[in-house]
């Protein structure tokens, strides 16, 4: 059974929000078990986003080890040393993150690329109460993912050589975009609802 793209990345959204909740003793267990869902139903696509974001979860650890008020780790370091509460604090945010990841790649797993744009799409409903086209907000998101996966799949091996790419002039003809446009079922409207639900009672929690 398949759920509408958008009410998919809803889903997504929702269980983020639910995450940034959770205390460390339940996060342990939701994150073990988002990660391992990852490997079983998309463990290349996760091994992928784990590999693109390992600089920044280590820099998140170290910025919190280091920036938060608190007891030394190793009291010979003095100034230099670690801080306890630090660490818990960018542990659990370590742990909220490598679970959104986890739960990422299966939804990128499961959508194609066309579909997440398309859903997107329909989230973008809203933005006509604005003036704004979300037909013209579909396109270039379409256009920012194609080209970042294709600067992401040259394979350069030095970061400097992946900056200069994003610069370099594409050369790529003019073609249309077809989006792939899907009806809500009723199990669809249904779902909405409970996730409606759900996020209400986050925010008044």
């Amino acid at each position: 059974m398949r759920f509408h793209p958008a009410l998919q990345i809803l889903i997504w959204c929702v269980l983020v929000a639910f995450m940034q909740r959770l205390e460390l003793s339940l996060l342990v267990g939701v994150a073990g078990v988002m990660l391992l869902m990852g490997w079983l139903l998309a463990g290349k696509k996760m091994l992928q986003l784990l590999r693109r974001t390992r600089w920044i979860m280590l820099s998140l650890l170290a910025i919190y080890a280091y920036s938060t008020p608190g007891q030394p780790l190793l009291e010979m370091l003095g100034a230099w040393s670690p801080v306890r509460e630090g660490l818990v604090d960018g542990a659990t945010q370590l742990l909220r993150l490598l679970a959104a990841l986890s739960s990422l790649a299966i939804l990128l797993d499961r959508l194609h690329r066309l579909e997440l744009i398309s859903g997107l799409y329909s989230l973008f409903a809203p933005l006509g109460l604005l003036g704004l086209s979300r037909e013209r907000c579909a396109i270039r998101l379409a256009l920012t993912l194609h080209y970042a996966e294709v600067a992401m799949l040259r394979g350069h091996s030095r970061w400097q050589d992946a900056l200069q790419g994003l610069f370099e002039p594409h050369t790529e003809g003019v073609h249309p975009i077809a989006l792939p446009l899907h009806r809500m079922a009723g199990r669809d409207v249904l779902m909405a609802v409970l996730l409606g639900l759900c996020a209400l009672g986050l925010v008044l929690r």
